[in-house]
Formats: C-alpha cells, sequence, structure tokens
C-alpha cells in the first residue's frame, strides 16, 4: 500500500551527528541532494549527545527537590548549539523547559520517579533537540515541517509485557499506512520528526527502549514504505570488527538483513538490531552513512546475499553479558524442566539469549542490551530458580562471536583460531541454528585481545570480495601522518635516526631520554616506596645505567642476570637487587644468598627440600594471586595454569618451613601478568597478600610486581599513572607500616625502543601484497610468540600517499614470521627504504636468537 507521488527516503542522524554546527552543515547537504534527486525526505533524530544522561540526572535530583541547577544546565546546552548554528531557539524551547520543570515539581511532590513519569521526561531529549534542528533547516532555506513522533508511532498493547516494558521498551506497529503517508505527504517534501519515542493506547509517552532513534527511523520507513531507510552515525558503516580496538577491520561493503543481524546482535553498536525487523519485513534497502564524510561509501543492507560462499565477515565482543548455570542430576528426561525454569524468567522479565544444554546442566546467557541486570533482579531471579535446581550467577562475561555464512562449512579452517581459546576459561559455546555464528562467552577481560587475534587469523578478503572493503587505517590514516604510532620521540629525531641507521641492514634504537622520563614518572609515585626495573625486558647496559641512575633498583630472575647487572652498573650494591627466580637449582640459590641479594622463594619445593640453605635468613615468597592477567596467555602469570608463585593454600606451609630453621619471610610478592592498564589489577594483588598478613607477620613490604601496560598502537588506551598511584595510596591507608613497591620492565622501554630494517623485496600473491624486510622473528619475536602488534610505518617515506595494505614480514623460514598483518604503508614503499617498528624497546633485543643462523638486529643508543 503506497502513495502515489514521490517516494519517501528516511534518514535517521544519531547524538553524535545532530550535536555540532559542521555536522548540521553536512545534514542540511544530505537533505538537499535526496530532494534533488526527486525523494521527500523524512528526518529522524536523537536528542544531543550526553542529553539523556543529563536527563538521568535530572530525575534524580527531581526526587530531592534539587533539580533547578540541572535543568539550568540542560536550557545551556541547547542554547549554546542554537548560537553555534547562527540561530535563535530560546522562545522556541522555552514550553518545553517549562513542562520539564512542572514534571520536576511533580515528582519532588510525590517523592516517586514512576515509570509514566520517567518515560515523559526521557523523551525532552529528543523533542528538544528537533526544534533545533528544524529551525536551522528552515534558516538554510528548506521547506522543513517539524512533526511530532508520538501522533504517528502508537505502541501495541503487549498484555504479556510488564508495565515498565510497555512505557520504556514499546514496540510498534509497522505494517505500511495510507493514512500514515498521506498525512506527511500534506506537511510538505521535508519533515523533520523524533526518533525514540512514541505514544500508547491511552495518550501517554512511551519509550522504544535502547536503540529506539534506530527502531524508529525502521518504523517511520516501514509505514511510509520508503524508498530506502540510511542510519547515519559517527562511523561509515558497519566493520568486520570494533575499529576503535581493530584499526585493521575492515568496512561492511554489502550485507544481508540476517548478516547484518547477527553482526548487530553479537555486539557491533553502529546498529540496533531492532531496526532490522521492519526493513527486512518491506524489504526496505538499509544504508549506514558517516555524517562527518558524507562522501565515504558506507554499508549496504540487502535481503539476499551476493553470495553464499562460506565466509567470516566479522569477529564481535559483547560485553557485560551474565550467565545463569542451572544444575541438577534430575533434569535428565525430566519433562518441563526447562519449561519451568524459563517460565521463571520470564516472571522476573528476563529475556535469554543463549542457551547450552547437557544432562545435569542448563546454562543460558543474559543480554544486558535486553534485560535489566541490577544485582537486586539477579538476587531475586537466583531465590526463585533455587527452588528448582542448583543455580550459580557467573559474571561479568563477553561474548565472543564469528560471525558469516555458512559457518559450519569453514569449521575445518577454525583449527588455528580455536588455539586461542587454549588456556581461557569457557563457559558457553553456541553454534548458531542458521548457520551464521559461532560464540563463546568467557571473562569479560579476555574479550577484547580474542577478537583481536581472531580478527587477524579469519577475516581476509577474497579475489573480487563485494563484501570487505578498505581497512580503518586505510579510510581514516591522516595526511602526513600514515600509520604514525603514539609514540612521537622518533618522528622528530627521524633525520638522526636514519643517518645513524647509515647503511645496516637492521638495528634497535633506543631513546636515552623516553627511558629516563618513564624512570622519573615511575619514581614521582607517593604510594611506591620502591621501584625495581625488570632487567629481563632489556638488560643493554645502558638501559640498566639509566635506570640505577634514576633511582631505581634491579629485578633479576637468574644468576647470569645478577652478574651482568653487578659488572655493567658502578655503584650498584646487591642490596638493591630483587632476585626473582622460576624453577632454579639449588646451586642458584646458595649463589644468590652469598652474593647477598634479595631472595625470593617460588615454590615450596627449596624449603622442604634445601631447608638449610635458607638457615636464618631474610626472604620474600613469591604468592600466585589466583588469577592471571595480561596481553597474552603467555604472559599471565597467575591462576592454577600458571608455573608462577605459592598457592594461597599453601602459605602456611611455607610459613611453618620456614620458621622451622629460623628464615623470616620480610616479604610478600605477587605478579598477575604483562600489559596490563587496569588499575584494579595492583589493588586485587595488594589485597591477596594482605590477606596473608596474620600467616606472614613479619612482611614488611609488598611487591605489587609489574605489568605495566604501555599502548602498543595509535589510538590505544595507556595506563594512567596517577590513576594507579591514587588506588595504591588508598591501599597503602589501609597497611599500616607495609612499604609497596613495583617492578616494571616494558614500561620503562618500550616506547623508547624502535626496530629499523631495509626493505629487501616487495611480493604481491593474489590478493595479498608483501614487504620483506632484512630481519625478523629472530630480532623480534613478540608478534610470532605472543600475536602482539607493532605499529610499522615506513621512515624512508613518512607521510607520503597513495597508501596500500602489506603484511610486513622477515627472512626467516618460518610461517610465523610475520611482524605486522594488513599494515598501511605507501603504495611507493620499494627495496632500500627502511621500516620502523615502533614500541620495540621491551623483549625484543634481549628475546633475540641467530635462529636460522641469521644474527639479529645490533643495538644503539641514543
Amino acid at each position: 500500500m503506497t502513495n502515489n507521488g514521490p517516494t519517501w527516503v528516511v534518514v535517521k542522524f544519531g547524538g553524535t551527528s545532530v550535536s555540532s554546527e559542521p555536522n548540521w552543515r553536512s545534514i542540511a547537504a544530505t537533505v538537499r541532494a535526496r530532494l534533488a534527486d526527486g525523494h521527500r525526505v523524512l528526518v529522524v533524530h536523537s536528542a544531543l549527545s550526553g542529553v539523556t544522561d543529563r536527563l538521568e540526572k535530572l530525575l534524580t535530583a527531581a526526587l530531592s527537590g534539587q533539580y533547578d541547577a540541572p535543568l539550568a544546565e540542560l536550557q545551556q546546552r541547547h542554547h549554546e548549539l542554537g548560537t553555534a548554528l547562527g540561530i535563535e531557539v530560546q522562545g522556541a524551547l522555552r514550553p518545553w523547559f517549562d513542562a520539564l520543570r512542572t514534571a520536576c515539581k511533580e515528582i519532588s511532590v510525590a517523592a516517586e520517579v514512576t515509570d509514566r513519569m520517567r518515560a515523559l521526561v526521557m523523551a525532552h531529549g529528543e523533542l528538544l533537540a528537533t526544534e533545533i534542528g528544524a529551525r536551522y533547516l528552515a534558516a538554510q532555506a528548506l521547506p522543513v515541517a517539524w512533526l511530532d513522533a508520538r501522533t504517528v508511532l502508537h505502541a501495541e498493547n503487549r498484555a504479556a509485557a510488564t508495565a515498565r516494558a510497555n512505557y520504556l521498551s514499546a514496540t510498534c506497529e509497522f505494517a505500511p499506512d495510507a493514512q500514515v503517508q498521506a498525512t506527511l505527504a500534506k506537511l510538505g517534501t521535508l519533515v523533520i520528526t523524533q526518533g525514540f519515542i512514541a505514544s500508547d493506547s491511552n495518550g501517554d509517552t512511551v519509550l522504544l527502549g535502547r536503540g529506539g532513534s534506530d527502531t524508529s527511523g525502521a518504523y517511520f520507513a516501514a509505514l511510509l514504505a520508503a524508498h530506502q531507510l540510511e542510519i547515519w552515525t559517527d562511523v561509515p558503516g558497519m566493520f568486520s570488527a570494533n575499529p576503535r580496538s581493530t584499526p585493521s577491520a575492515r568496512q561492511l561493503l554489502e550485507l544481508s538483513y540476517d548478516e547484518a543481524q547477527e553482526i548487530a546482535t553479537a555486539g557491533a553498536k553502529v546498529l540496533h538490531p531492532r531496526c532490522l525487523l521492519p526493513a527486512r519485513q518491506q524489504r526496505i534497502p538499509l544504508f549506514v552513512f558517516a555524517t562527518q564524510a558524507p562522501h565515504m561509501r558506507g554499508t549496504h543492507i540487502v535481503p539476499a546475499p551476493s553470495s553464499d560462499a562460506a565466509q567470516v565477515k566479522a569477529v564481535c565482543v559483547k560485553k557485560g553479558v551474565t550467565l545463569v548455570s542451572l544444575d541438577s542430576p534430575g533434569m535428565w528426561h525430566q519433562v518441563g524442566f526447562l519449561a519451568d525454569a524459563f517460565a521463571i524468567f520470564k516472571t522476573h522479565g528476563l529475556s535469554v539469549d543463549l542457551v547450552s544444554t547437557s544432562e545435569t546442566n542448563v546454562t543460558v546467557s543474559l543480554d544486558p542490551q535486553a534485560n535489566s541486570l541490577d544485582s537486586r533482579a539477579l538476587d531475586a531471579l537466583q531465590s526463585e530458580l533455587a527452588e528448582l535446581c542448583g543455580v550459580r550467577i557467573i559474571g561479568p562475561c563477553a561474548s565472543v562471536s564469528v560471525v558469516g555464512r555458512n559457518i559450519r562449512g569453514i569449521l575445518h579452517k577454525l583449527g588455528e583460531a580455536l588455539e586461542l581459546f587454549a588456556e581461557q576459561k569457557i563457559y558457553l559455546v553456541s553454534q548458531a541454528a542458521n548457520d551464521l555464528n559461532l560464540t563463546f562467552v568467557v571473562d569479560e577481560a579476555q574479550g577484547d585481545r580474542l577478537v583481536d587475534e581472531l580478527h587477524a587469523l579469519l577475516v581476509r578478503p577474497v579475489p573480487g570480495d563485494t563484501v570487505l572493503g578498505p581497512t580503518w587505517e586505510q579510510l581514516f590514516k591522516p595526511a602526513g601522518a600514515a600509520s604514525a604510532p603514539r609514540s612521537e620521540w622518533w618522528q622528530t629525531r627521524r633525520a638522526d635516526l636514519l643517518k645513524t641507521f647509515g647503511d645496516r641492514d637492521c638495528a634497535y634504537l633506543y631513546h636515552a631520554a623516553t627511558i629516563r622520563e618513564r624512570c622519573a614518572q615511575l619514581r614521582a609515585m607517593q604510594s611506591v616506596a620502591r621501584v625495581s626495573y625488570a632487567m629481563k625486558a632489556n638488560p643493554h647496559p645502558e638501559v640498566l645505567r639509566i635506570a640505577h641512575a634514576a633511582g631505581l633498583g634491579i629485578e633479576c630472575v637468574s644468576r647470569g642476570e645478577v652478574e651482568h647487572a653487578l659488572a655493567q652498573v658502578p655503584g650498584l650494591t646487591p642490596q638493591r637487587i630483587l632476585f626473582t627466580p622460576n624453577f632454579a637449582g639449588r646451586d642458584e640459590y646458595r649463589w644468590a644468598l652469598a652474593a647477598g641479594v634479595q631472595v625470593t622463594l617460588d615454590n615450596l619445593h627449596p624449603l622442604r627440600e634445601w631447608s638449610e640453605l635458607f638457615r636464618g635468613r631474610e626472604l620474600f615468597v613469591r604468592i600466585d594471586p589466583g588469577v592471571g592477567r595480561g596481553h597474552h596467555q603467555h604472559v599471565r602469570t597467575g591462576g592454577e595454569r600458571s608455573k608462577f608463585g605459592v598457592a594461597v593454600a599453601e602459605a602456611a606451609e611455607v610459613a611453618s618451613r620456614a620458621a622451622a630453621v629460623g628464615a623470616r619471610i620480610v616479604g610478600l610478592h605477587a605478579h598477575a601478568g604483562s600489559g596490563v592498564l587496569d588499575v584494579t589489577n595492583w589493588m586485587h594483588v595488594g589485597e591477596v597478600l594482605n590477606g596473608l598478613r596474620e600467616v606472614f607477620p613479619d612482611a614488611k613490604v609488598f611487591d605489587l610486581g609489574g605489568g605495566l601496560g604501555v599502548p602498543d598502537r595509535l589510538g590505544a588506551d595507556a595506563l594512567d599513572l596517577r590513576n594507579l598511584d591514587v588506588a595504591l595510596a588508598t591501599l597503602r591507608a589501609n597497611l599500616g607500616d607495609i612499604e609497596l613497591w613495583l617492578e616494571p620492565g616494558r614500561f620503562v622501554i618500550a616506547e623508547a625502543g624502535v626496530l629499523l630494517a631495509r626493505v629487501t623485496q616487495i611480493k604481491s600473491k593474489g590478493s595479498s601484497a608483501y614487504v620483506g624486510v632484512a630481519t625478523g622473528m629472530n630480532s623480534l619475536i613478540r608478534p610470532a610468540l605472543y600475536g602482539a602488534h607493532h605499529d610499522i610505518v615506513n621512515l624512508s617515506r613518512l607521510g607520503e600517499e597513495p597508501l596500500a595494505v602489506f603484511d610486513v614480514v622477515g627472512p626467516i623460514c618460518e610461517t610465523g614470521d610475520v611482524l605486522g598483518h594488513d599494515r598501511v604503508l605507501p603504495a611507493a614503499t620499494r627495496e632500500g627504504d627502511v621500516l620502523l617498528i615502533a614500541t620495540a624497546g621491551a623483549y625484543g633485543a634481549s628475546m633475540a636468537s641467530n635462529y636460522n643462523l641469521r644474527p639479529p638486529a645490533e643495538e644503539i643508543l641514543l
């Protein structure tokens, strides 16, 4: 059922898109282009960015009658946008702010926020924003009419839904409607309206829940039998992974409705999955574009895929997932068990996502996008389920999904990818009945890293690919800064680097000033009494001297490291050395004790078998904190699958055996892993050690280990030392006379070091292109061993364009000799150019080898 005359194009803009003058210029240009094509245009848009959160705060303030200040902030936010757009909006917005003030007064008097009142207040974000939008478009001489979406979108009566859901997560009818088409046609060729809001049969305002504005756009498109629906956001379409954390993520040029639904449901945030049903049922083409880059190709979503070939198209992560594990030996062949269990979930208004069953266990996941998962709701659910069976609540978890067409057809190719899960705790595995995804539920902290590694292995374009487009890096590397890592010292020293490198084929170069800066940052931490440099990261003599001169001690893990440090660092005394071996032999301990360094025991075996060695000694003990953290399983040093440390359960025996030979445990040490960016890691370690103070009453030092992470790529998060210092000060305040120590390695040296390597060959092979360099895993094994990412640039052609995508590989006779996959480099890269591999100062030269009898890169200090 369609209206004769021009067809409608529905364009939906998100909060970021409608919050600045440059974006509104882009919106106006888009509208003009669609009108020029002969279409009618319906603009649907969200509240200004941040306003929905401010309205939530306003509701809270209204309960106590303190709503004047947050209301004034809301007014200022909207008035400032009006000023930036060059239009007067105060008069048009005044009635809406008056209505908000009245609502706040009612809430204050009633001392409660009903669901009805919450919906009414929250709707004002969109109502205010579209008033501004309409006036801006009119000021641009566009014939715009403003429409209240609540007069068109009417909520369905859902008897099974809770009253709260009917107000805050409503659904609407969306079959094509001739009356709606006629009503909007009378308004003209350009109409602007709100996303997120609708009305119910009583005329009350209701909300469409999470992703409501996307869903509004789809509802309107279906009602109008639109020519197409366009979702405008801050990225040009959907990508094969989150491009903010995986820069090699590829633009998805074309997807079918069901593929887009799977990707959106699996965690992609560009498009809300609810918006796809109306478009799909009415077979309306859907496009996803970027407001800031309107001329850039986006994602086109169509009824059917262009090919049924098996292919992975995305790897997604969804965080905040909660698992509910139901155990009952009697459920096997028990008629109606699942019906009874699921009825309880329904009673509590909770929607189940994934389901895994066995004879005695059923585990289900609860999606945070579809459920309110506060502790009270989960406690109530657990309490009622406990009457039926044993119940465990597990979380927070992350679901990691491999999404594509005919996933079962490529299971045999997933072997290497599945190895990534070898040391993960996998709570649930689900293979979709529609053959579009394979999902693993793991601990939340592991989600991002697994996505990155799976994406590198599985998402590869094929010749003539109509789905996988350019990478995020290709699309958005700014001119003059192509592939530039976040560390900038080498950019200002580019000429010096190339001059020092000379005619060499490969070399590590270390920047002394950056090393000193990192040491100074560590020494400035007020909560830490002593910092030791973990020299295994890089034992270069000059690096050790700089660390010692900056006031750092030295942490060693072998006799060789101790002897090297004492020989190379003038003035270094044994008392400034912390010796932390792992599975070292008896003679090595005997030597270390005689040398006068501080010895750490990592195991019960030495006290059980060589107790006389330690008679009368003051020792540290390394405790296993019980959980490992870090960027790869090979650097996680806690938990029962790790070889490091004494289990907490064995602490009492350590204390007893030490006391039996008159040894005193004066320090406790723990290290959870490397590459950690979450400051709560060290808080947790400290709390574990503090729980053992009664067992080790002589302990005066808690060594919280190292593992301080550094950003490994452009735009990646960095560890905030100030936040860590504040957190440790809070911990320290409860520890009495206990000193806190740290022993970072990579933090000190990683960003200070770069590996330069000369290009030897360029190669193309099908759709893949390779840049070969003069050294590889013999100099830098981290990419092969850990899947580590290092930014790579062409130092000889820094900033040159156009760009192309290459795999950067070394000369070692191993398939794994790859320094970087899908790296964006100048297309003109050629033999003789010098590539720079960044953040390579740690665990580079120290882990190098002569494999293939190729000498590793030499080391030079700048």
